[in-house]
């Protein structure tokens, strides 16, 4: 090939993978194992467990699971879904290279580059969920919007009613919220507690990475999702957060952004 092409799966204008999401999935049908995948895909181990993380939880279903024992043992491999997902990939991407190919045009390098600047968004915000709107409650200036996401989980978002309508937002369609890991508080041992968070996502602790300052919390949800949140070293502890345990992701309705497919 006399040029590179930047070949992205999406369905319904949604973007599930690109070429080094598909090799992860590859090496982890390979490798059976995280670690090794990551290893073989030439990133590092919590690259590979982010990457998994975004393209479960804005797949329909999950495209990777991993044994019990968290992210620190037990083996991980590809659902079917995982499996076809890279066999659709790659014969698209073989057919892509024969049009190409056949094109002998001079300026096709070019019109490449012009093209890539107008791929699906790509936004900063750690947690990004697909969901399907369940309900929608209009009011004077905002409109509160609950998503259903994969495992039955609901969360809800709060925005402005003239946003609602730009978005095109009806009940049965889809969306994809976004939420900063910095928004997010985490929660153990809640029981009846009553809190003003609209959105508590409970699930099980699936790492903690601890930076300079803060530790990366990462909790796997039903249904494939996972939540990440940055807490402090002091309230990690102070929790004595361990993988494993039961925790709880606690953000308001008011900190999620939403975003559909153009």
């Amino acid at each position: 090939m006399p040029f590179a092409t930047d070949l992205a799966l999406l369905a319904e204008g949604r973007r599930y993978a690109a070429l080094p999401q598909v090799r992860l999935l590859e090496a982890i049908a390979v490798e059976g194992s995280i670690t090794r995948a990551a290893k073989a895909a030439g990133v590092s181990y919590k690259t590979a467990w982010d990457m998994v993380d975004a393209m479960n939880n804005l797949s329909p279903e999950p495209l990777v699971t991993r044994a019990a024992g968290g992210r620190g043992g037990g083996g991980t491999q590809l659902t079917e879904a995982g499996h076809a997902l890279v066999k659709v990939y790659r014969a698209i991407e073989a057919e892509q290279h024969r049009m190409l190919a056949a094109l002998h045009l001079d300026d096709v390098p070019a019109t490449l580059d012009l093209l890539r600047r107008f791929r699906t968004m790509r936004t900063s915000a750690r947690n990004q969920f697909l969901g399907r709107i369940s309900a929608i409650r209009t009011g004077a200036v905002n409109d509160e919007i609950e998503l259903e996401l994969a495992g039955g989980a609901r969360l809800v978002a709060i925005i402005t009613s003239d946003s609602r309508a730009s978005l095109g937002l009806e009940v049965g369609g889809e969306a994809i919220a976004l939420v900063k890991a910095s928004s997010i508080m985490v929660a153990t041992g809640l029981g009846d507690a009553l809190l003003s968070a609209r959105n508590q996502l409970t699930g099980i602790v699936a790492s903690l990475t601890p930076g300079a300052v803060n530790t990366e919390v990462v909790i796997d949800l039903d249904g494939g999702n996972s939540v990440c949140a940055i807490v402090t070293h002091d309230s990690a502890e102070r929790m004595a957060l361990a993988v494993g345990q039961q925790a709880t992701a606690l953000f308001k309705a008011s900190q999620v952004i939403l975003a559909v497919a153009a």
